[in-house]
């Protein structure tokens, strides 16, 4: 089993930066991929940012490249996501969720566990 928490969402305004934490519990973390995806309200869930065990490859989605940095750090069994010039098209319920057999992937259905969620808004 792998427990995983995020905390850091919240209201801003367009251009702010947020980072996001997850943080992992239940089994090594550097032996499983982690991931990003968001909701957003009437839309489906889609991929944000993936991160490899070791955090030396990272996958983004198209509309956040540039602008997200998902990183890890395996002695502390946490995943971060920076998100830096926040658009209000950004505003979703942001999880983040473990993949223990691959290496970072932007399919929601690689992923065996998940988070809560955590709101990040963004006003104009």
């Amino acid at each position: 089993q792998v427990q995983l928490v995020e905390s850091g969402g919240g209201l801003v305004q367009a251009g702010a930066s947020l980072r996001l934490s997850c943080a992992a519990s239940g089994r090594t973390f550097s032996r499983y991929a982690m991931g990003w995806f968001r909701l957003a309200p009437g839309k489906e869930r889609e991929f944000v940012a993936a991160i490899s065990r070791s955090g030396s490859s990272t996958y983004y989605a198209d509309s956040v490249k540039d602008r997200f940095t998902i990183s890890r750090d395996n002695a502390k069994n946490t995943v971060y996501l920076q998100m830096n010039s926040l658009k209000p098209e950004d505003t979703a319920v942001y999880y983040c969720a473990a993949d223990l057999w691959g290496n970072g992937s932007g399919s929601q259905h690689e992923y065996d566990y998940w988070g809560q969620g955590t709101q990040v808004t963004v006003s104009s």
